[in-house]
């Protein structure tokens, strides 16, 4: 029992120390913004991604005089 209250207070503690949120209100989304930039791999994984997509659209027939 003493040793979960120890723990607890840590947990509160390190946060402040360290000067951050905890993990659990950070934005994983902004923490990973950039990380494939000008990166040529990805721009294709992006490319197929775009095409795969646009191959599942019904086509437009439209007839025309």
């Amino acid at each position: 029992m003493q040793v979960e209250k120890r723990v607890k207070a840590l947990e509160k503690t390190i946060p402040r120390l360290v000067g951050s949120k905890p993990m659990v209100e950070r934005k994983w989304y902004r923490t990973q913004a950039g990380h494939f930039s000008r990166d040529p791999v990805f721009d294709e994984i992006v490319r197929l991604g775009r095409n795969y997509r646009k191959s599942l659209r019904p086509r437009s027939y439209s007839k025309r005089p």
